[in-house]
């Protein structure tokens, strides 16, 4: 037999030593951080009670609706021209003021037309002159024919008596031709100078119209928008713009709806907008225009509702959430939005039974209305669905119910959870 050094021997022991009291400190740290059992307790709990918020499923009637983002149109646009040249003297309004029919705008500077007015008057005056003279004319010339020809008379009768010669009376004859030719003559003069007065009347009303265009004045109801042209500055006629007024009461809002809810539509009038999303709706109108076609890209067809807009709250070029109310659904049930959740296979909400289990419940959702949510399938009136601290459950977990913002509450909820709510572990 081999015989072991003492040496050897105690390095044995210290290596054995060593491996025993590795062993001993594996088996403390195991028992110090293993997962120990539930306490005991209800079926289904999981570390204790989890703090909930809930609310019972409801039946109400709820309204059928379209809910579509549109656009708000001004009711009227008018941009403003000058229709004159000038200088622009006078600006009596300020950019985004609203004003009224009939309120005065800008002022144009008038002096060159009115100089303008004062000649054609003058031209008139002459033309009326030119009228009374040939009148003057005209009676003369017939005075002078109706003698001329009284004597073409009396020498015809001469004539055949042999007491004149032909030749005399054929020289009074020419003079009375002559005379009734004077008085065509003057007629024609006359016509002429009357038109002449008809065009300078004309004139006149022509540049008292342009007159007036130098004070421009609102055509509509509206708010004014940007001023383009500052006073002092020279406008041309017909071609500069000097601003934009919108009439935005009533106000339009167009938006679109999809084909195959034609006709729910044309049988409702009721449409709501909400300047912002999550507002209630803020504006009642009605239906006044559903497009003749509809768009074949889109498949959706155009409609445009009228509101009053008394508050101004709707603005030309904003969107705008828009329900369109077509029916109303009788006995549906209802759960507040917060308690629908969204999973890989759909929609669900966590149900609270009644020994305070809670238990996901898969749902078919229908329309919203307003904080409300309406549940097709999956639940029945008088359940009890958590709304709040669902991100904390798991089926099967055991909830304590809590008022919304408030402390843990030991009573049972009103919606069928009969069982009082056990303490946190």
């Amino acid at each position: 037999m081999k015989s072991i050094h003492p040496q050897e021997q105690s390095t044995n022991a210290g290596r054995i030593l060593t491996a025993t009291l590795c062993l001993l400190l594996a088996c403390w740290v195991f028992q110090g951080c293993g997962i120990r059992d539930p306490a005991p307790g209800k079926k289904g709990e999981r570390g204790g009670s989890v703090p909930v918020t809930v609310a019972t499923a409801t039946r109400k009637d709820v309204p059928v609706e379209i809910q579509v983002v549109g656009n708000v149109e001004a009711y009227l646009t008018i941009t403003v021209k000058a229709q004159v040249s000038g200088e622009l003297m006078t600006v009596h309004f300020r950019e985004g003021d609203f004003v009224k029919k009939g309120d005065l705008l800008f002022e144009i500077d008038p002096r060159l037309l009115q100089a303008q007015l004062s000649q054609a008057q003058a031209n008139l005056a002459r033309d009326e002159a030119q009228v009374d003279q040939i009148e003057a004319n005209l009676a003369r010339d017939a005075a002078q024919a109706k003698y001329a020809q009284a004597e073409a008379v009396r020498y015809a009768s001469l004539l055949e008596q042999r007491l004149i010669s032909r030749e005399d009376e054929e020289q009074v004859r020419a003079s009375a031709d002559a005379s009734a030719a004077t008085i065509h003559a003057d007629e024609a003069s006359l016509k002429a100078a009357r038109a002449a007065v008809g065009a300078s009347g004309a004139a006149i009303e022509n540049i008292r119209v342009q007159l007036g265009y130098t004070s421009i004045r609102s055509p509509i109801d509206g708010r004014t928008g940007n001023l383009n042209v500052k006073q002092g500055n020279v406008v041309s006629a017909n071609s500069t713009d000097l601003m934009t007024i919108n009439q935005v009461q009533p106000i339009y809002v167009t938006f679109s709806i999809p084909e195959d809810r034609l006709p729910e539509v044309r049988k409702s009038q009721l449409v709501l907008v909400s300047p912002q999303a999550g507002q209630p709706a803020s504006e009642t109108g009605e239906v006044t225009f559903i497009d003749n076609a509809v768009d074949p890209a889109t498949g959706t067809i155009r409609v445009k509702g009228t509101f009053l807009n008394k508050d101004g709250k709707l603005w030309p070029g904003q969107f705008v959430r828009v329900t369109l109310r077509l029916a109303t659904q009788p006995n549906a049930v209802v759960v507040p939005n917060q308690a629908v959740q969204t999973g890989q296979e759909g929609s669900y909400v966590y149900v609270v039974k009644g020994d305070l289990i809670v238990e996901p419940r898969p749902v078919i959702t229908g329309a919203r209305v307003d904080q409300d949510l309406v549940i097709e399938q999956g639940l029945q009136a008088g359940e009890t669905v958590v709304t709040e601290g669902q991100l904390r459950l798991a089926p099967g977990m055991h909830v304590q119910i809590q008022a919304p913002g408030g402390p843990p509450s030991r009573r049972p909820s009103k919606g069928g959870a009969g069982a009082k709510a056990e303490s946190a572990s």
